[in-house]
């Protein structure tokens, strides 16, 4: 594939261009170059696998730190040293700088690489490195403080003539001052965290009303996120289009762009699918949009990489400065994708003092890629995050054009403590047709059980008319509600629940194993016994609907008459196999055959087909669900909406409630999520639970008194 040969050539003549542009530009005394034999990954996951995979590539040796969430991690078996750094909390592992320093100066790494998130954006964290003499793999302290506070980058970007959206930056963050800033603005308006990212601590007013609950919201998220509780105000532009450019600089004054990436396509102003280069832009624009990104890095005596976001117009692609990052982007794979480079190793380069391995003129974008982020959540449920085993997780197998950047392994956990992504899903393509196609042909191959996830929204967006036309933009998801949460229609409803009911039945009968052949395929099977029971009623329940769906067994083997409902009988042959990916079932209905994965997992049944994953769950007779009535109505109570730690109950015991009013705040995986009074009442009960405490997905924190 043409990106692998790329960096191959690349890597092969790398020393050479180093020394020739060593002795040309004698490089300055006063920039030392350093060897890094040993690298700290600050972080965990699948960003702490990345790096590891470069590193040893490259003849470094790794050191892993972990939680005791994460004893067990992925990240923790790949690297060559591993040092525990506390409890599961964040603030007290994975944020606790002093211990991460103690591990670095414990294992003798000569250097950090931060990853994102956690600490690759703190400043205090940057400076402690370098004092201790410790290689921080990122920009030099100035630049994250410079970019970090975003009122400060927007006055910086100002000067650099980087185009800005108007708004509030100053120090007064009383509430009266941002009070008055806001109306001055105007509505809608934005609230974002001056240190935020990754869409925390960023709310939006639609109308002046809303503007102080959702200040006082963003402030608590940031605070929690991020140590801050500082905001700034900016016009909130109507469904534009976010689109990023990545850039790299050296110590030696270069300073080079590597293209833009397309992150329109959000929910809950974090993104969840990217792509390389953006669609439908004029080579002007991208051309003006790479140089603008390179002055907002040249303002700011930038080192390493960066991505420097903008707000880009739909319809003129007017573009403004939005923020900069400071540190390598969870969607970097893209761009290394459509560049041929290795970004991590560039990174691990520049750092040690080396100039870039190539310049603006040598720099090549070809073809087109697509990145898909794996989520643990329920899009069903505005995309609430899920914790829990994997008890089944298979991906893609990687290819030259696919990449699979994941942290877990089946039968290990998603942590309550951290963000819920499972895997980031990469593919090349010559053009976007193809990328895309190949996009939606690799989700099709995950098969997870354990928790749900967002697979199949991400086959349904992939395959949107808007977005494969290239119309995207940040409030893509919620203009096409409609069609990416549809359910799927009855031939395809009904197909699958064919699927599970006959993969239910025969593997029900897989303990009288005998060989079958049928149409040349010899498999093992006990998918038919002679003098069977002549019919079966399966009862399932899917998409909460009941179906009944019964089964009549042919005379000839592996032959089945089957209706589901009161609909008409269609004849149907099946094979039941086991192979190394778990059951397969092979089906023919007239002259279409299929070939669908199966699980049985507790009272569900999964089926994986090329549209994605369906679940039937088995109904269980009443004696073992206990009792009929309903104590944990939606109207007399609320619960926790997801498995989280409680921050606040905003009530007492007798209170009166209206319909809409908070009662408690959850924090899951970093996002605040805010539980309001089903109706208007009296509160009759509060559990026994304070902040700090772990909450299930479903607990019942507030109940009311009866409706009278």
């Amino acid at each position: 594939m043409w990106y692998l040969r790329h960096v191959n050539k690349v890597r092969l003549s790398l020393n050479l261009k180093l020394s020739v542009r060593y002795n040309h530009v004698h490089l300055k005394e006063n920039i030392k170059r350093q060897q890094i034999s040993k690298v700290l990954i600050a972080n965990r996951g699948e960003i702490a696998c990345r790096v590891m995979r470069t590193a040893k590539k490259l003849g470094i040796r790794t050191v892993a730190v972990y939680s005791d969430a994460d004893k067990n991690a992925m990240h923790v078996e790949m690297a060559d040293e591993a040092y525990h750094i506390g409890p599961p909390p964040s603030a007290q592992s994975y944020l606790n700088a002093a211990k991460i320093l103690d591990v670095a100066k414990k294992s003798n790494s000569q250097a950090i690489h931060p990853g994102y998130g956690f600490l690759s954006e703190n400043v205090e964290f940057c400076e402690k490195c370098t004092n201790e003499g410790v290689i921080f793999i990122g920009p030099p302290p100035s630049a994250i403080r410079d970019m970090g506070i975003k009122s400060t980058s927007k006055a910086i970007m100002s000067s650099a003539g980087v185009p800005i959206v108007r708004g509030y930056h100053g120090e007064d963050q009383s509430i009266e001052r941002l009070q008055a800033e806001a109306q001055k603005v105007g509505f809608p308006l934005m609230i974002k965290a001056v240190r935020g990212g990754g869409g925390k601590g960023m709310r939006i007013a639609m109308t002046e009303e809303e503007f102080l609950p959702q200040l006082e919201s963003a402030k608590r998220e940031s605070l929690k996120s991020f140590g801050d509780d500082n905001m700034l105000l900016e016009q909130y532009i109507t469904d534009p289009r976010h689109v990023e450019v990545q850039v790299f600089a050296d110590m030696h004054g270069n300073v080079v762009h590597l293209f833009e990436r397309d992150c329109s396509v959000q929910r809950r102003h974090q993104k969840i699918i990217e792509e390389a280069p953006a669609p439908g832009l004029s080579e002007d624009t991208r051309k003006a949009i790479g140089e603008a990104a390179v002055r907002a890095a040249r303002a700011v005596g930038y080192v390493g990489a960066g991505t420097v976001e903008f707000i880009l117009h739909r319809i003129t692609h007017e573009f403004h400065f939005m923020e900069m990052n400071t540190r390598l982007q969870v969607e970097h794979p893209i761009t290394e994708m459509i560049t041929g480079t290795d970004l991590v190793e560039w990174q691990l380069r520049v750092a040690s003092g080396e100039p870039l391995p190539l310049s603006q003129q040598e720099m090549v974008r070809r073809g087109h890629a697509v990145e898909c982020r794996i989520y643990a959540e329920e899009p069903g449920a505005g995309f609430l995050p899920r914790a829990g085993t994997l008890h089944r997780l298979r991906q893609p197998t990687p290819e030259d054009n696919v990449r699979i950047e994941t942290g877990v392994r089946e039968g290990q956990e998603v942590s309550v403590h951290y963000d819920p992504m499972i895997a980031k899903l990469v593919v090349w393509g010559r053009d976007r047709n193809e990328a895309l196609a190949k996009t939606r042909a690799k989700l099709s191959e995950y098969q997870v059980a354990g928790l749900e996830t967002n697979v199949n929204f991400l086959l349904r967006l992939s395959a949107a008319s808007a977005f494969v036309f290239g119309d995207v933009h940040t409030a893509f998801i919620p203009q096409h509600e409609a069609e990416l949460f549809a359910d799927p229609d009855e031939h395809l409803a009904n197909l699958r629940s064919i699927h599970a009911a006959l993969g239910l039945l025969l593997n029900s009968q897989r303990n009288d194993s005998v060989t079958k052949n049928w149409k040349g395929i010899s498999v093992e099977s006990a998918s038919w016994r002679p003098n069977y029971q002549l019919k079966k009623t399966i009862l399932l329940k899917f998409n909460d609907k009941d179906i009944k769906i019964t089964v009549e067994y042919d005379s000839a083997p592996n032959s089945y008459k089957v209706q589901v409902n009161d609909g008409q009988w269609q004849q149907v042959e099946a094979l039941l196999r086991n192979t190394e990916l778990g059951l397969q079932l092979t089906t023919r209905i007239g002259d279409v055959t299929s070939n669908v994965g199966l699980l049985t997992y507790a009272d569900e049944l999964h089926v994986y087909d090329e549209n994605g994953q369906s679940v039937h769950r088995i109904p269980r007779p009443k004696y073992q669900t206990g009792s009929d009535e309903d104590v944990s109505s939606s109207q007399n109570s609320a619960c926790s909406p997801t498995p989280g730690v409680m921050e606040r109950i905003l009530v007492a015991k007798g209170d009166k409630v209206v319909k809409g009013q908070p009662l408690f705040v959850v924090i899951a995986m970093k996002m605040e999520y805010v539980v309001r009074s089903p109706r208007d009442g009296v509160i009759a009960e509060i559990a026994t639970v304070k902040q700090g405490d772990a909450v299930g997905k479903g607990a019942q924190i507030v109940l009311l008194e009866a409706d009278s």
